[in-house]
């Protein structure tokens, strides 16, 4: 309705084109108990046909405001939904450090390892607990607040992949 209404023409579809986007992710966690915090983010921007090869943690070359807006936007919408248990916001980035909404994939993913390594946090464990009910201040997981979520060096991972060149 809103492409009629604006464009004469309810078959229209426009997408902004981002022009050498950034792919980068930001880990969440929640529990049934209203606690959100995220696990800092990682850069999914090395692929190739659309399939992540190289993740980095923490993305390089992105400004500390990029890093707080896609934090800010990551808890934000896991908020708003209720979420709980372990997700990845994904977001593009472009070269000016504005952020465009791409998923929410709410489920723990094959780079989770890289979070693990710059966080200390067990994520497969962690979804384990929530799931069971117990709060991300549980011992096994131990995060009590936000504040409390450090970042640690550096972490890469790299995905070996087959194909006919």
């Amino acid at each position: 309705m809103l492409f009629r209404s604006s464009f004469g023409r309810a078959d229209l579809y426009l997408e902004k084109m981002i022009v050498d986007p950034r792919h980068i992710e930001v880990q969440v966690v929640a529990d049934e108990h209203g606690q959100i915090v995220h696990l800092y983010e990682r850069d999914c921007s090395i692929q190739r046909r659309n399939q992540k090869i190289i993740e980095v943690a923490p993305a390089f070359g992105i400004s500390q405001a990029t890093r707080d807006k896609l934090f800010e936007y990551s808890l934000r919408i896991a908020r708003t939904v209720g979420y709980t248990c372990l997700g990845t916001v994904e977001f593009l980035v472009d070269q000016k450090g504005e952020a465009y909404f791409l998923e929410v994939n709410p489920r723990i993913q094959v780079e989770h390892t890289v979070t693990e390594m710059i966080t200390g946090v067990d994520l497969v464990q962690a979804s384990i607990l929530i799931a069971a009910g117990e709060k991300l201040s549980h011992p096994s997981i131990g995060i009590k607040s936000q504040a409390e979520v450090r970042r640690l060096g550096a972490a890469i991972q790299c995905r070996v992949t087959t194909e006919d060149p």
